[in-house]
């Protein structure tokens, strides 16, 4: 067996006089993975993300919606508790997300179009596709 470096085996580790320590944490790092394309994955992830897309409402739905938050207004006094259901569009991409939302109406605000609910709940009166409630089953009882 031949050992070549007999000569330097047990001489000091050599200390840099100009160049700092490097912490083992740094050196590690020089040896990780090469990410060559940065921000691929997410990028992936975000266009495999499903959206719903937003349902066009007809112009009875849009009346049967108008006479609900009309009969809510006049009841606010006695915060009547509803069921809404609303469209929240996508920040990235075409499309959104409903949500529903339940409980007792604190307030409308016409001038920001918004049905304020007393939890703190804000639902955009644009994007509500249905309101359900008990003040609402003499109404849906007509129609069925």
């Amino acid at each position: 067996m031949r050992n070549d470096y007999q000569d330097i085996i047990n001489l000091p580790h050599h200390v840099s006089e100009t160049r700092p320590h490097m912490s083992m944490r740094d050196r590690a790092a020089q040896f990780s993975p090469f990410a060559a394309l940065t921000g691929y994955d997410a990028a992936v992830q975000e266009t495999a993300r499903l959206t719903d897309q937003r349902v066009e409402l007809d112009e009875e739905m849009k009346q049967s919606l108008s006479e609900r938050l009309n009969l809510i207004q006049e009841n606010l006094a006695m915060a009547p508790v509803v069921e809404i259901t609303y469209f929240i569009p996508d920040e990235r991409k075409k499309g959104g997300a409903y949500s529903t939302a339940t409980g007792a109406v604190k307030k409308i605000d016409e001038y920001q179009r918004l049905v304020v609910l007393r939890d703190g709940t804000n639902v955009p009166m644009d994007e509500i596709t249905e309101i359900s409630g008990a003040m609402f089953r003499a109404l849906d009882d007509s129609f069925a």
